[in-house]
């Protein structure tokens, strides 16, 4: 069965910095991609960063030059590390796997969430 864990999320100021970090335990036949994704109270989630196995990540335009995304394959874990933090960036963040079936088949799997508040 695979899991995800997600650690690192806590309070902090604005301009401060925090690295969260997911942990990967389980089977995975072959992994397409790794990814963060927030949601904020009364928003939808969105996609904060991702990084395609073989490829460079990407990344949501609000985050850019703030946060980075990194793999750790031997490990299995995935790490978002973000800076000059805003009380806009203010939500529960979830990493998820996204595990290839086929060539045109992903399954997704999620990690239950941290939660990240930036307040003074």
């Amino acid at each position: 069965q695979v899991r995800l864990v997600e650690s690192g999320g806590g309070l902090v100021q604005p301009g401060g910095s925090l690295r969260l970090s997911c942990v990967v335990s389980g089977n995975i036949f072959s992994i397409h991609a790794m990814a963060w994704h927030r949601q904020a109270p009364g928003k939808e989630r969105e996609l904060v960063a991702t990084i395609p196995s073989g490829s460079l990540p990407t990344y949501a335009d609000s985050v850019k030059g703030r946060f980075t995304i990194s793999r750790d394959s031997a490990k299995n874990t995935v790490s978002l590390q973000m800076n000059s933090l805003k009380p806009e960036d203010t939500a529960v963040y979830y990493c998820n796997v996204d595990e290839r079936l086929s060539d045109a088949t992903v399954r997704r799997f999620w990690g239950q969430g941290t939660q990240v508040t930036v307040s003074s």
